[in-house]
């Protein structure tokens, strides 16, 4: 098991989508601290001081081999995925803007009406964009507005707290790509109206003050994530691969690498674990406490009987970006 665990690893620590997380640090140079956002780069979302809350604002952008492969699927995600992230800091959808380029018009069409049908899954509207259609490429980017009464940040995971995995398993991979979808067969359903429900849950987990801290999964997967969240708090962390949530025939690589329709980190104080694995639950969402964010800087990884450091930050920085 130790050679095993080493192995897998090194493997994901070599990974495309972690590297492609260490670029921000080159770019993030480049940017100065905005005095206006209550959040530092870094996080999900821009949070905006607005009244007694906060304007949420992201953005996703997505390859051209992607767009081209997938047009449909892609325009989809294009409002999944950011609503993903409105959710992880807290917040509730309110508009989409996109930006389409494309060879023809019906390239464009096919990754639209996967926009439109992501738009009328989650309720969200799309209120305007750019769009090309003379273009060399088809590449589509898709931005996000929203808002918080109370965030959850990736900067206030705290030394002590318990971390939490929530995953739909309820799903399936886009083959050959690393997606795992619970989310698009819904879509046209009445079914589909749960996924909004379900996004419900980490506003209202904000609110009641049960976390403070959270991220999606993203193409990082879990333990990449884990670990943009551990160096954004400048904390470390502990985490057991055994009991991370996971469908019962996917290999523990696999899942590792994994984007998830639906998956977050959370923190929290331990009186209140119970609570947060509850409401995932109820809803029908995999939920498990994974580990314990520590001092270290260092993201340990247990499987079996067996530790490893997957990451030490003190050493490595990943994105350079931190509390």
């Amino acid at each position: 098991m130790a050679e095993a665990l080493k192995a897998l690893l090194s493997t994901l620590r070599q990974s495309r989508a972690l590297a492609a997380k260490q670029d921000i640090a080159a770019v993030a140079a480049l940017l100065p601290q905005a005095n206006t956002t209550a959040i530092r780069l870094g996080d999900d979302c821009a949070a905006i001081p607005d009244g007694d809350g906060y304007l949420l604002l992201a953005s996703e952008g997505f390859q051209d081999s992607f767009v081209r492969a997938m047009p449909w699927f892609a325009g989809y995600c294009g409002v999944m995925v950011n609503t993903s992230d409105i959710a992880a800091m807290g917040g509730r959808p309110i508009a989409v803007v996109d930006a389409v380029w494309s060879e023809t018009s019906e390239a464009a069409a096919m990754v639209v009406k996967g926009l439109q049908d992501g738009a009328s899954t989650y309720g969200v509207p799309v209120v305007g964009g750019h769009t090309n259609m003379r273009s060399t490429h088809n590449s589509l980017s898709v931005a996000i507005l929203g808002r918080a009464c109370r965030l959850l940040t990736s900067f206030d995971a705290q030394p002590g707290e318990v971390l939490i995995a929530a995953i739909d398993l309820r799903g399936r991979w886009h083959d050959p790509h690393p997606f795992w979808d619970a989310s698009s067969a819904l879509c046209g359903t009445k079914e589909s109206a749960r996924l909004r429900d379900d996004l419900e849950v980490l506003p209202r987990l904000a609110e009641d003050g049960l976390s403070h801290a959270a991220k999606d999964i993203s193409m990082a997967g879990l333990l990449g994530t884990a670990l943009m969240l551990a160096e954004c708090s400048g904390v470390g962390m502990n985490i057991t691969l055994d009991i991370v949530p996971r469908p019962d025939d996917v290999p523990m690589e696999r899942w590792l690498s994994a984007f998830p329709s639906y998956g977050y980190i959370l923190t929290a104080r331990p009186e209140n674990v119970s609570e947060i694995l509850n409401r995932f639950q109820e809803r029908g969402i995999a939920a498990q406490a994974i580990g314990q964010c520590t001092t270290t800087q260092r993201l340990d990884v247990k499987w079996g009987n067996e530790v490893e450091t997957f990451w030490d930050l003190t050493q490595t920085p990943l994105m350079g970006l931190s509390a």
